[in-house]
Formats: structure tokens, sequence, C-alpha cells
């Protein structure tokens, strides 16, 4: 796994330092870089399919496995790579949801402690594991988080794939694993890519399962194997925890479902519910080795909860219910590739749920998913959701995964059923190469929205790739001189009041208010913050503003990012409406300029912002 891993790094560096030495043009004005993609995609499939084929024959095994690593981690970084090779951004850009993720792996760049994301003197709320390696690396390399976030995102799915692929080849057979590794990996590049740090673990879920299942399945009892399967799943769930709070529960609601079906099965076999201990016992000791991990990263904020810090409303993460996460996933009836292979998969796990153990982990997932879709609809009628819509590339992965191993199977069936004739054999390959080629070289379209927006978003130099006139954006620099200078000290030593919470994804400031009550801390009790902003807008004095700033319960803000409307200085803030879909409702509070029309105060005019800062000691 270790020389997987690094094999990995190489490919998606030297790949993505190469993309980055040519001048590309834009992906949305130009089909130069799908083309380019889609020779790449060709040669790396080509490569895995020669692996395949050398792993079969059990010739040059050592080499097959070095190409099948290899091959894979080209094919993500090209896939990604390569159309976003003319941008500095990610998938999505800058925009909405990647903001606060941008703005995380900033905050972890310009320091290891674990920090939460906007909020000053607090514990992050969101898992930092991929954050805070991927921050680490940005400071290693001299790089801005925002600048790292692409190269560290595509190379984190390289590794993550073809660790899933090292998984596979100790559950399966070699040759097998690769097929199925690719296939996973495809999938997740096509649905999972603009959230990478959820990806990581979509990628390997599938894998994890079907340990999972070895570990309780009462057939692998008292083997080294049942054991080591035991400890594989703990660490899984464990680095879940610290990637993706929503995956974890899927995944360690899975695993319960399997502990469940196996203590049935045990007490069948046996006869006495004393015959499932063995089970139990195991599955507690998989939740120890979880929670032990997982407390590397949820350890701040437990402790602060458990001290009596606020959690005012609770948060309202899950307030999102869109028209995805109101009826049930049914890709296996899509008209597509991937509607024809879960189609595929849905016979083979239902045909072979008896027979394979394969089948029955990824079927157990299969249904998990399903459960967990029917409780989030559920949980709607007392005003909160599962995000259930969230798992629907989990669903796709699990049956894209039973997909692959039933494509294998029946085409086994049908060359027997043929006499092994050789033509039928080279027909089915054919048929298999060429519809993985066709699902390959389509990802690009599939994220043609999320790469738009990497290239007509504002980065953090004040660019935009297109080559178009840039947004507001490109005043943050300016902004951020602004700050530093009268102000003083370090970015993170100050707490900025701004609804431009883009300038805190770019420079490390603390922000006063979150972009929205959805990606808030909830101990930072978004909604009192918002009541005392618009109480802030009605004061009639300096004095009266000052001292309403020091009888806060939270730090104050040393500065205040405003846009210069008509009537006064603006900050367009935001409100949870939830059951509304959309579910957040944007408004505006509009200050009087005399209220900072005080020595107490500086005020600079940045393009269309104005920038207020507080005299020290004021």
């Amino acid at each position: 796994m270790v020389a997987a891993v690094v094999v990995a790094i190489v490919v998606s560096g030297v790949g993505l330092f190469a993309f980055a030495r040519v001048q590309w043009p834009a992906f949305n004005s130009s089909n130069v870089t799908q083309a380019v993609t889609t020779v790449m995609q060709f040669v790396a499939l080509a490569a895995l399919g020669c692996s395949i084929y050398l792993l079969r024959r059990r010739k040059w095994v050592t080499g097959a496995r070095v190409l099948s690593w290899a091959a894979l981690s080209g094919l993500v970084t090209a896939t990604l790579g390569m159309p976003l090779a003319a941008t500095k951004l990610y998938l999505h850009g800058i925009s909405v949801d990647q903001e606060f993720r941008t703005q995380f792996l900033t905050r972890l760049t310009d320091s290891a402690a674990l920090r939460d994301m906007n909020y000053a003197d607090m514990p992050p709320f969101y898992p930092a594991g991929w954050f805070w390696v991927g921050g680490r690396v940005a400071n290693l390399l001299g790089m801005d988080g925002w600048e790292a976030f692409k190269p560290y995102a595509i190379a984190s799915l390289a590794v993550a794939a073809v660790v899933a692929l090292v998984l596979w080849s100790e559950l399966v057979r070699s040759d097998l694993a690769v097929l199925v590794a690719t296939a996973s990996a495809v999938i997740v590049l096509a649905y999972g890519s603009p959230e990478p740090y959820g990806a990581v673990i979509a990628l390997l879920i599938a894998p994890a399962l079907v340990l999972a299942w070895g570990a309780l399945n009462p057939a692998g009892s008292g083997t080294r194997q049942g054991w080591g399967a035991v400890v594989g799943t703990g660490l899984f769930l464990g680095v879940a925890a610290t990637f993706y709070t929503l995956y974890l529960g899927l995944a360690a609601f899975a695993v319960t479902v399997m502990a469940v079906a196996a203590a049935l099965l045990a007490k069948r076999a046996g006869g006495t519910w004393r015959d499932a201990a063995p089970v139990l016992v195991r599955f507690v000791t998989i939740a120890a080795i979880a929670a032990i991990v997982a407390l590397i990263v949820w350890a701040p904020f437990l402790l602060e909860v458990l001290g009596g810090g606020s959690t005012a409303g609770s948060g309202s993460a899950t307030h999102y219910l869109p028209d995805t996460g109101a009826s049930l996933p049914l890709p296996m009836f899509h008209l597509s590739l991937i509607g024809l292979l879960c189609l595929l998969a849905s016979v083979w796990l239902i045909g072979r749920a008896t027979s394979s153990r394969r089948a029955q982990a990824l079927g157990l997932g299969v249904v998990s998913v399903y459960l967990w879709f029917l409780a989030s609809m559920a949980f709607t009628a007392m005003g909160n959701t599962l995000l259930a819509f969230r798992l629907e590339v989990i669903l796709l992965v699990l049956l894209g995964t039973a997909g692959a191993f039933a494509f294998v199977d029946f085409s086994r069936w049908i060359s027997l059923a043929s006499s092994d004739n050789p033509n039928v054999r080279r027909v089915l390959v054919a048929v298999g190469a060429l519809g993985a080629l066709a699902f390959a070289q389509s990802i690009p379209q599939v994220l043609a929205n999320e790469i738009t927006v990497a290239y007509t978003d504002t980065d953090g130099n004040g660019e935009r790739a297109d080559q178009r006139p840039p947004g507001a954006a490109s005043y943050y620099a300016e902004i951020d001189e602004t700050l530093r200078s009268q102000l003083g000290g370090e970015r993170d030593d100050h707490v900025v009041l701004t609804a431009d919470t883009a300038l805190l994804a770019y420079y490390p400031y603390f922000g006063f208010q979150a972009l929205t009550s959805h990606y808030a801390n909830p101990l930072a009790d978004f909604a009192g913050r918002a009541a005392a902003i618009e109480e802030w807008s009605e004061l009639e004095s300096t004095d009266d503003l000052l001292a309403a700033w020091d009888s806060l319960q939270w730090r104050a803000p040393d500065a205040v990012v405003f846009r210069q409307g008509a009537e006064g200085y603006t900050l367009r803030l935001a409100e949870d409406v939830y059951p509304n879909d959309p579910n957040v409702r944007r408004y505006t509070v509009t200050f009087p300029e005399n209220l900072f029309d005080d020595p107490r105060f500086t005020i600079t005019e940045v393009g269309p912002f104005a920038v207020v800062t507080r005299a020290e000691g004021a």
C-alpha cells in the first residue's frame, strides 16, 4: 500500500506539473482540453487493460501491479487535471460549498492547530482530517491554501483510488481487483469529485464493506483474517469519522445492519443467541477502534461541548431537502451506461445473495442506503433530514462495483454457454472496454457546470481563468493590504465582519459571521450573531456601537468589510428558511455611514467596498 501511494503521488504530481506548464485554452470556450483528456484516458485505460491481462496470465506480476497503480492514478489525474489545467481553481471554483471548504483548507494551511474554519477561539465542527493533511502539504510547499486546493484534491483522489485497488487485491483476484477499482474510480470521478474529501471515502467504502462482512460473518470467526478484518473495518470507520461525518454515519449504519444479519445467521446456525456473542464482540471492537481514531479530530469539539460550550439552535446543517432527497433513487431504470450497469448489478445482487459473500456485503450496503433514504424522508416530519441526497454517489459506487462483478460473472456464463468460443470472449472484452472508454470520456461533460465555474470565478490572484474581466474578488488583495497595514500583526490575530466571505477563503482572517447557518459551527450561535448585526445597524452613535461590541459574549470585529450602497454601508446576510427549497433567504442590512465617522475608526474605500477598521485601544 505504501508503494502504491508513492506511485500515485509521483504520477499525479508529475502530471499536474506538466499540465500547468502549457498554456491551455479554457475548457468552457474550447474543445482542445476535452480532446487531450480523451487521449490520456484512452492510454490509461489501455494500460489498465494490459495490467489485467498480465495479472490474469500471472506474467510479470510485480510489474503489472505497479502498472495498474500508475495507470489508475494517471486516469484520475488526466480526467480531472486536464480539463482544469488552465485554471488555478478546483471544480465549482470558489462558489457556495466550495467556498467554505477552501476557507477550511486556508485555515489549516495557516496553522496546524485544530481551529474552526471561520470563528475565532473555537474548535472545528466539520471533520478536519482531509483539510489538515492538505494544509500541511500546502504549508510545506509554500502554497496558499486556495491555490493548493486543486492539486491536493486531485492527488488525494488518485491516492485513494490506488489504496482501494490494493485493498481489493487482498479481497479478490488481482486482475478482478483492477477491474472493480477502475469501475468505482470513474463513477466517483463523475458523481462525487466536486466534494473531494467525501470522494476519498466513497472510493474506499465498497471494499471496506466487504471487509466488514468478513469481520462479522460467523463463517470468518476465529481466524486471523477475521480479526484482521475487524481491525481494518474499525480503522476505516475511524478515518471516515475524521473526513466526512455523513459517510461515517452511513458506513456505521451499514456495519450495524451487517452485525444484526450476522447475529441472526449465527443464532440460526447454533440455535441460541449465545452463538451470536462472537459477532457482538467483534462489533464492539470495531466501534471502539473507530471511536479512538475519530477522537483525533473530534476531541476538541466534544470537550468544548462537555465543558458547557454553546450549541444554540444545535445548528442547521441538516436543514436541506432538494427534490433528489424526496424520493428513492433508482438508477437501474435510467437509460444510460451507468443505468445499465446498475441494472446488471441489481440482478446479480439478488441472484447471488445466498452464494456470494461479495454480493451479500454490497447488497447489505445498498439496502442500508435505501433505509437511510426512507429514514431521512420520515425525519422531515420532525423538521429535519438525514441529508440522504448526498448518498446517491455511495449508492452508485456500490451498484457500480457490483455491476463490475456481475459483468465478469455474466461474461463467464455466456462464454460457457457458447462452449468457450474465443470469438464470444473477444466480443465481451471489447464491449466492456468500449463501455469503460465511453463512460470515462463523458466525465468532463458530466462535470461541465462545475468546470465552467472554476473558469468563471475570480481566483486569489484576482484573475479569471477564461480571461474575461474579473469580479469584485479582484479587490481582495488591496483589501488585505489595507487590513494588514491598519491592524498590524498576523491575519489570524483579527476578526473581520463581512458578507464577502470568499475573502476569508483566500486570506486566513477569522470571520465574525459564517456564509450561512448550514456551514456554521453550532458553538457559534449563528442566529444570535445575525440578530446582533441587525441591532448594530439601528444604533445612532459610535459610542453605542462600541459599547455593544465591548459587551459581546464573542470576540468583536476588528474590521468590517462593507459593500457601498446608495443608502449606506451594506452587508448581505442569510437565514435558514427550511423546509423551503431553496433553504436560504438572503437579506441586506444597511449601516448609516455616519456611524463610523469617528476618529476611533478608519474608513478606506476599495473599489465597491468600504473597509472600516477599529483603532487599537478604541
